[in-house]
């Protein structure tokens, strides 16, 4: 049974050198995290980006991921990917992990767009049958045609973008981590990305999206987590887990 559960984890990044001042600017601009600066010991400053996070998702289930910017959400995801390691606590993850974060993250840009393509294949452990199948999948979805055959250095960015993503979701997923909403192309081809990722997610069986989108978290999740500051500040229903964030959100106003 697919499953992701987390108990008492916590993240802190050690950045060095840091000026306490230019800290969270630097943070935001390189590391793309946030948290609470938590302790300054000599010259390195510990920032906490996740403080004793538990949950606990199931079969089934499609958590929608909210949280002011900086809360910990893209922290939480790349732990649940197991890319990163958390500082304490614990992690089990059974059943294969498919993730929309970076979509180029992977790809080498020496190598033309269906060497790609076959190391996306070999890296899901697939077949020579699944490989033509998969192949033949992302050829379809992306509409890049002989350019496919060139180096993906030779593409522009919406291109690449294409290529990243139609390899990311043509496969079934197990359990899918969306990290925020894609643009990937032009208007047309938006549309139809985002159609297929509606597809995508009603096919995994664990969903996580972060997102500040509250539309997407009606039409696609049947469970809310709110992170803040690190932490796990509501866990429970759709509408319960909206209204909690806008109350958020609305003291984060006031208070700026």
């Amino acid at each position: 049974m697919s499953i992701l559960w987390l108990s008492n984890v916590s993240l802190l990044y050690p950045v060095l050198g840091a000026d306490a001042r230019s800290l969270r600017a630097a943070i935001m601009r390189q590391l793309g995290i946030g948290g609470v600066i938590r302790q300054k010991l000599g010259s390195v400053t510990q920032v906490q980006a996740l403080d004793g996070v538990s949950l606990e998702i199931r079969a089934g289930e499609r958590v929608g991921l909210l949280g002011m910017n900086g809360a910990g959400k893209s922290t939480l995801l790349k732990v649940l990917a197991s890319l990163y390691e958390p500082t304490s606590g614990e992690v089990m993850i059974d059943g294969d992990v498919t993730t929309l974060f970076d979509l180029t993250l992977g790809m080498d840009f020496e190598a033309t767009g269906y060497e790609n393509i076959r190391l996306a294949s070999l890296f899901r452990r697939g077949n020579k049958r699944n490989l033509d199948v998969f192949t033949e999948r992302v050829e379809t979805f992306c509409e890049l045609g002989e350019y496919l055959a060139l180096p993906v250095r030779a593409y522009s960015s919406g291109m690449v973008m294409r290529l990243g993503f139609s390899i990311a979701t043509s496969i079934n997923p197990e359990i899918l981590l969306i990290d925020e909403v894609l643009g990937v192309g032009d208007r047309e081809f938006v549309q139809k990305a985002q159609a297929h990722l509606a597809s995508v997610m009603e096919t995994s069986k664990i969903m996580v999206l972060a997102t500040h989108s509250e539309a997407i978290v009606r039409d696609f999740c049947n469970r809310v987590v709110m992170l803040d500051h690190g932490k796990v500040a509501f866990d429970g229903s759709v509408d319960e887990g909206i209204q909690f964030y806008h109350g958020v959100a609305r003291r984060e106003a006031a208070a700026a």
